[in-house]
């Protein structure tokens, strides 16, 4: 009988370790909630799982497998994510391995040269330890846990030990709350500081942060670069917390609406501050860039 619940009673942290401990083998499925009208006993709503949002499989107490449903997760996605493919060649890899399994992939990459074996295992193992850390910081949803249930035969799986995954996962927990205190709100924009030539001098960014500088512009939201980037939440408000506390980028949160000013008052506006100059910054990004 499968282990059901909601992780809003039951953390991910703690299937986790239930997993690590028992040395289980089998699949995690996280679904998106759907309202009952009905409480349960602790007089929360009660949800019912809708469409699946996450699927995590474990062998022997170990991680092997993650995905998030509605992203790309597959082996050409991991590795133009990773920077081991560019998006030309992802692109073109798409197209002409549709209908390619990822372990099949693998071999022609790696005997075409493209990347080596340890890069497709670093980069899986990357990919499948952010979809964790993501669900770590889920609060709702139902999950169902089905005991000897793997992946695809086609998946590539990699074993990964859950002990320093569950410290590691607590650590970014505590991260994430200081992240939401910055940007509790993923529907503001961002734009670049005055003086942007002084503030990216000097500067190495990694192609994450690369890719978010090149969307920065007042209406794009981080919502809207986030799903353009196909990145998680907890990935984009990493990459643009790190680009705020550096001084390369600033939030941009709705004004407030003007308040008439009292009867018999005097109303003085301020002099709106100068923008910073949008072809200066096209330039100082490319030519970063090309230096990169």
């Amino acid at each position: 009988m499968p282990l059901q619940g909601n992780i809003r009673d039951f953390s991910t942290t703690q299937l986790l370790n239930l997993v690590n401990l028992s040395r289980r083998t089998g699949m995690l499925t996280i679904f998106e909630s759907i309202p009952t009208g009905e409480q349960d006993g602790m007089k929360n709503p009660k949800m019912a799982p809708g469409a699946e949002r996450a699927k995590v499989a474990f062998n022997k107490g170990k991680l092997v497998f993650a995905i998030l449903t509605g992203h790309e997760n597959g082996l050409v996605a991991v590795l133009n994510k990773a920077g081991k493919l560019t998006d030309e060649q992802a692109k073109i890899l798409r197209e002409r391995a549709k209908n390619t399994s990822d372990k099949a992939l693998a071999m022609r990459l790696i005997g075409a040269k493209y990347v080596t074996q340890t890069d497709i295992v670093n980069c899986i193992k990357q990919h499948v330890l952010d979809v964790v850390f993501n669900l770590m910081s889920w609060h709702e949803g139902p999950f169902r846990f089905d005991d000897d249930i793997s992946p695809a035969a086609e998946a590539i799986l990699v074993p990964i030990d859950l002990e320093p995954v569950i410290i590691e996962g607590s650590r970014r927990i505590r991260e994430v709350k200081e992240l939401d205190a910055l940007i509790d709100d993923l529907d503001v924009s961002l734009s670049f500081p005055e003086n942007p030539r002084e503030k990216f001098k000097g500067i190495h960014l990694s192609v994450d942060e690369w890719k978010v500088v090149s969307y920065v512009n007042p209406r794009n939201t981080i919502r809207m670069i986030m799903k353009q980037l196909n990145m998680s939440e907890v990935e984009i408000k990493r990459v643009v917390y790190g680009l705020v506390q550096a001084g390369l980028v600033v939030v941009v949160r709705k004004a407030a609406a003007p308040q008439a000013p009292r009867p018999g008052s005097k109303f003085q506006s301020r002099p709106n501050k100068s923008k910073p100059d949008v072809q200066l910054v096209n330039k100082l990004i490319n030519k970063l860039k090309s230096m990169g």
